[in-house]
């Protein structure tokens, strides 16, 4: 009896030794975590303005001077991915990334404390994005995600008058952009406007230009608004205008004119078009009856070209006429002097000289005649038309 409680007394020794021993380890590894550093950022992230500086926070937590430690910022997308690099004490500039050369900086008076956050000058569109803040020497880091925004102001305008809608067309237009931003339309009320497709042009600042237009119709305010946003980085920017009525009654009675000039137009080519007719048909009847009256001038012409043909015609006939009588003569008085030959001879030659000169005068007149009923039948054309 007294063996078994021995025994039960040194298991029960041996149980609490072992849990003391379990207890101090676990006293050890919590002191131990409690003493190591870490390095820690911010839960949101960082939203800045193109232009402006911006701090890129981060610690490390319990505070420790890390001022002697290697510390590096990076972007991991970039190639060099480093963004600002210290290493024993001393900023390294040839590691660095070029777009981000002259525009980092951490402050030594903040390392003896903890505090590594950077600092990032003339905040560009293409900063955006996830940087890395890391300790090797403490093998930890932390994440900070920066969102770059750009906003500007808008300009409202009256475009002009929709003919077809029968309203007034505003353009809003805003540039200096980052992201891209949408564009809205409100009437008085705060109702949403429908309108065409917002036109975005990047330019290559890497800046956003955005433009739209609405057509709007006579409402009780004619107020309208224009409001152009980007959720992102929750910009917001937004213009308003007011429509007098007498754009809208402008509107109206520009409509009724135009209409009014439209048909009276369609009336007054109608008009031309059967007086034409009429005069086309006069013309024709006219010179199926009378042909010779078809173009002053031209018969005359015509009549003298047929006397002169006629003429030259008589003449042909009286010579020939001569020239029979010639030879009776010559065969009653068969002496006949060299001399009347020969004039006889150049008698012949003058008369065809001269009815080779009568064919082209009449070739000539009627070639005239053709040209000017050609152009007769040109104008009666054009009068048709």
């Amino acid at each position: 009896m007294q063996q078994s409680s021995k025994m039960l007394l040194q298991r029960n020794g041996l149980q609490s030794l072992r849990g003391l021993s379990v207890l101090v380890y676990l006293l050890l590894q919590t002191h131990s975590c409690k003493g190591q550093s870490q390095v820690i950022g911010p839960s949101q992230p960082i939203v800045a303005k193109v232009g402006d500086y911006i701090i890129l926070p981060c610690h490390v937590e319990p505070a420790l001077d890390v001022v002697s430690l290697t510390l590096e910022w990076t972007r991991p997308n970039l190639n060099p991915m480093f963004v600002h690099v210290r290493r024993a004490g001393q900023d390294l500039i040839d590691t660095k990334h070029p777009s981000y050369m002259g525009r980092t900086s951490v402050s030594i008076d903040e390392l003896k404390n903890g505090n590594v956050s950077l600092k990032l000058s003339k905040v560009k569109p293409s900063d955006a994005g996830r940087y890395e803040c890391y300790i090797p020497k403490l093998n930890t880091g932390a994440f900070v995600e920066l969102v770059v925004g750009a906003a500007s102001s808008l300009v409202i305008s009256l475009s002009g008058l929709d003919q077809n809608k029968g309203g007034v067309v505003l353009q809003c237009e805003s540039t200096g952009w980052y992201p891209e931003p949408e564009v809205f339309w409100l009437d008085g009320e705060g109702n949403l406007l429908s309108a065409g497709p917002t036109e975005t042009v990047r330019g290559p600042d890497d800046l956003y230009t955005v433009s739209s237009r609405v057509t709007v119709e006579k409402r009780h305010s004619n107020s309208f608004t224009c409001r152009v946003q980007q959720n992102s980085t929750n910009q917001i920017r937004e213009t308003h205008i007011h429509v007098p009525d007498d754009f809208f009654e402008v509107q109206s009675s520009s409509s009724s004119t135009t209409a009014g000039l439209a048909v009276s137009l369609a009336v007054c080519i109608l008009i031309i078009l059967i007086l034409g007719f009429f005069v086309w048909k006069f013309k024709t009847k006219r010179s199926s009856k009378h042909p010779e009256t078809q173009v002053d001038g031209v018969t005359e012409e015509q009549k003298e070209g047929q006397q002169l043909m006629t003429h030259e015609t008589v003449q042909m006939k009286d010579l020939n006429k001569g020239r029979g009588e010639r030879k009776t003569e010559n065969s009653k008085w068969p002496l006949v002097t060299r001399k009347r030959f020969k004039e006889e001879k150049n008698m012949l030659k003058e008369e065809k000289k001269r009815r080779e000169e009568a064919e082209e005068e009449v070739q000539r007149k009627n070639q005239e005649l053709q040209e000017k009923t050609d152009e007769v039948n040109h104008f009666n054309l054009n009068s048709i038309i």
